[in-house]
């Protein structure tokens, strides 16, 4: 048998060596959502004869610079851009445990081929079978056009449904590549977290995966339909779009333009947002159909809870955003943006010393991110399998330090790939910190392979519960933590 050469449901495609394994890019999990497909739901790929190049990613979903991961650079993007890429140690019956990354970029950005979601580590020292996917994002994939006509009804949640899409595609083709379609693990960071928070309360996932890793993400970004209604309205008038037939005419360029002016008009920084708290336009919205309600409530209502979680932050997600120096009385005016001035005095409080920078970033992560994970965790208390919860805390020491554990510094240490390219920039000079690179990479292979990150690297890892709390930290040192988190806790209830 040809390992490099596979038959898909999308065809039949070769693939080539990569640092010892396979490695399959650019792989068309559905149509190209082009032409009278745009603003559809992903449809099956029309298979072709022949053997079709798979060595290198597919493009990415249309996007502008914005920072993050993918740079201020542009990137090659296509609006036929529904690949997913894959790595395996080989393309045999061995059924190994698969695990399909979903990328973060504020659901505006990113794609799933950039080195660091290389997956030749997990291939190589865990037997397990990587899987990277692109799907639609900003306003061709997060845009509620329902009032357009019944055939958009979907339209607000494009993104999500790629997302099911390339699931279900794994699920009937992973076999081939030497994986268990019957052991798939949902992993991924921010944006890619919040699709796995979406994917756990949604019933069109349910049987597509067997457990879920959030990193930097939980289950409370999204959008009211009233609000995802604003927004589409704003587009259409921005286009001058009077009905569906409207929507092939404007270019992607034009469709960029307008998103960024949406995001301009919608999601002014550091002010009351009008769509309400912090979410963005184009997020997953609410339509009762993908998403019945918020992902927390659906999950706290017992939605996948016989899938088994593990969820975590870094303790200083918010330097990547927050930066420059901090007058006193803007932690008071945030904590009143957040909803409640109290919160203020309790980091005061609690954090003695702490500049006013630290204590800004302090709340703003925990507003929107360790809190909302916590949440996540503390609504599966009653869940038959269990949740594990992390907080990574190993500080950068690019530019100063100011970064600190900084929103994304995890991801190269999950996929042990510190020595990609730009890591080392994110990083900062020194010693590479590979030892807590190899315990988080060893902890998370467990709980993909088993569905618990106990393991000789990290030791006993005990799941959350609402008694124990237990939390691992990743940092200088790494050992559990009972309830870390125990002075800000309180202080939330009732927000977000």
């Amino acid at each position: 048998m040809d390992e490099l050469t596979i038959d898909t449901t999308s065809g039949r495609f070769r693939g080539r060596e990569r640092e010892g394994t396979l490695f399959f890019g650019g792989l068309p999990f559905a149509a190209p959502p082009v032409g009278a497909l745009r603003f559809h739901p992903p449809q099956p790929f029309p298979a072709k004869a022949g053997v079709r190049d798979a060595r290198r990613v597919g493009r990415a979903a249309p996007q502008r610079p914005g920072g993050g991961l993918t740079s201020n650079r542009p990137i090659p993007f296509d609006e036929d851009c529904l690949f997913l890429n894959i790595t395996t140690p080989a393309c045999d019956a061995a059924r190994r445990p698969v695990m399909v990354w979903i990328h973060g970029g504020d659901f505006r950005t990113g794609l799933g081929g950039i080195p660091w979601y290389a997956g030749t580590r997990f291939a190589n020292s865990a037997d397990i079978v990587v899987v990277t996917v692109n799907y639609r994002l900003g306003a061709l994939g997060f845009t509620a056009l329902g009032s357009l006509g019944a055939e958009l009804k979907d339209a607000g949640n494009l993104g999500l449904l790629d997302q099911l899409a390339a699931l279900d595609w794994v699920s009937k083709n992973i076999e081939r590549f030497g994986g268990d379609p019957g052991c798939v693990t949902i992993a991924g960071e921010s944006a890619g977290a919040f699709s796995v928070g979406a994917l756990l309360a949604s019933k069109r996932a349910e049987g597509l995966f067997q457990r879920a890793i959030l990193e930097s993400g939980a289950g409370h970004s999204c959008l009211e339909a009233s609000a995802a209604e604003v927004v589409a309205r704003r587009f259409c008038e921005i286009l001058a779009i009077e009905n569906a037939a409207d929507l092939a005419r404007p270019s992607v360029e034009a469709i960029l333009d307008a998103q960024q002016q949406i995001d301009a008009e919608f999601y002014p920084r550091g002010t009351q947002q009008p769509l309400g708290g912090s979410i963005a336009p184009f997020y997953p919205v609410i339509d009762g159909r993908t998403l019945s309600e918020r992902p927390i409530d659906a999950i706290r209502k017992g939605a996948s809870a016989g899938i088994p979680v593990l969820i975590g932050t870094n303790a200083h997600e918010a330097t990547l955003w927050l930066d420059g120096d901090f007058a006193p009385a803007r932690l008071e005016a945030t904590a009143k943006h957040f909803g409640s001035a109290h919160l203020a005095a309790v980091y005061r409080e609690a954090l003695p010393g702490a500049s006013e920078r630290a204590l800004q970033v302090a709340m703003s992560t925990d507003n929107g991110f360790r809190i909302p994970a916590l949440r996540l965790a503390e609504a599966r208390a009653n869940a038959p399998t269990p949740t594990f919860v992390y907080r990574f805390g190993w500080k950068s020491r690019a530019f100063g330090g100011r970064l600190g554990a900084t929103h994304a510094l995890e991801i190269p240490f999950v996929f042990d790939n510190l020595d990609k390219a730009g890591v080392d920039a994110f990083l900062g000079e020194g010693p590479l910190p590979q030892e807590l690179a190899s315990k988080m990479h060893a902890a998370w292979g467990a709980f993909i392979r088993s569905g618990d990150p106990s393991c000789e690297a990290v030791g006993d890892w005990p799941a959350y519960t609402a008694g124990e709390r237990a939390s691992m930290e990743f940092g200088e040192t790494t050992g559990v933590l009972q309830d870390p988190d125990a002075p800000f806790r309180a202080a939330w209830d009732g927000l977000l």
